[in-house]
């Protein structure tokens, strides 16, 4: 079994068990004499990683008005830049939790390429435009005018429910197939910041289930059963995606209509696999067939093979 050496693994890994050693009164927590990196789970977490460069410059263009290539132009491995990003017209409160989540995936692309390496950068497609088909698809329709996520909050808060949801279903899909105890903990603290990422725009959105949403006649609850519904059909695994209302069958214990937190039976967070996920992202239904926000595919070993495929 090839293996990554521990020599390369992150200094945030390097700096904590030091303390640990320095500090008996705080335990690593970790195995000794164990491998901390195996090689397949570098190549799961590569594939999460075209969802973290995804979040990262939606996040960081739309609070800034520029991105990795300013920020943290190192971590894009001279990957292209994005098309058709943009500044968004965000009021101070969303402005301020945009820029932090933005941040954070900076962070995040640094844990990973520490850690595991990184991958470039995948091209992605972040237009008013690209994004506005993937409404226009959820609705089945093309809106009039078009969807525009740039447009103000409420927007853009609308087009985030479409991204860290689908990173975190991906993390708990991937949790299972992971060897290294490095590669587990790295992978834990992703998933814990994509729902709480996830969460926070879901609180935003159903805090406004039933504002319509300027110039079209619905509401803010119904893109969401949209989009998620979408995104069900897309994955072609049955229910992982649920609005921020439901059917009592589907809510907690099948008690409540209400849907802060999309989780299946058990109110456990959905998984999906990278056949799935590449679906939705690609939004063709097909992992083999590149378009949406990866106009060239996603990169990465994972998702490369899928491409070399009929």
């Amino acid at each position: 079994m090839a293996l990554i050496s521990a020599f390369v693994i992150s200094m945030v890994f390097s700096e904590l068990v030091l303390v640990c050693h320095s500090n008996p009164i705080c335990g690593s927590g970790y195995p000794e004499d164990e491998i901390p990196v195996y090689k397949e789970d570098r190549d799961y977490v590569h594939f999460a990683q075209n969802l973290e460069f995804w979040e990262a410059e939606y996040f960081l263009w739309a609070s800034y008005g520029y991105g990795l290539d300013v920020l943290a132009p190192n971590l894009t491995k001279g990957g292209p830049p994005p098309i058709g990003v943009q500044k968004a017209n965000l009021d101070p409160l969303i402005h301020n939790i945009i820029m932090e989540f933005g941040n954070q995936e900076i962070g995040h692309l640094r844990a990973i390429d520490s850690i595991m390496g990184g991958i470039p950068r995948p091209l992605l497609n972040l237009s008013r435009e690209n994004i506005g088909k993937i409404f226009d698809a959820a609705f089945e329709y093309k809106l009039e005018p078009p969807f525009d996520p740039y447009r103000d909050s409420l927007s853009y808060m609308l087009s985030c429910y479409i991204i860290p949801y689908v990173g975190m279903n991906g993390y708990v899909g991937m949790n299972p197939n992971l060897k290294g105890y490095a590669s587990k903990r790295l992978v834990a603290g992703l998933l814990g910041t994509e729902a709480e990422q996830d969460a926070v725009i879901r609180m935003y959105l159903y805090e406004r289930a039933d504002e319509i949403v300027y110039p079209y006649e619905y509401n803010v609850a119904n893109f969401t059963a949209r989009i998620s519904n979408l995104r069900n059909e897309l994955g072609m695994c049955g229910i992982k995606d649920e609005g921020i209302f439901v059917p009592l069958e589907l809510g907690a214990e099948n008690r409540t209509e209400s849907n802060v937190i999309s989780a299946d039976y058990y109110s456990l967070a959905y998984s999906r696999t990278p056949r799935e996920i590449l679906r939705i992202v690609y939004t063709t239904g097909n992992e083999h067939m590149p378009g949406g926000i990866y106009p060239h595919g996603a990169n990465g070993r994972i998702a490369r093979e899928f491409l070399k495929q009929p």
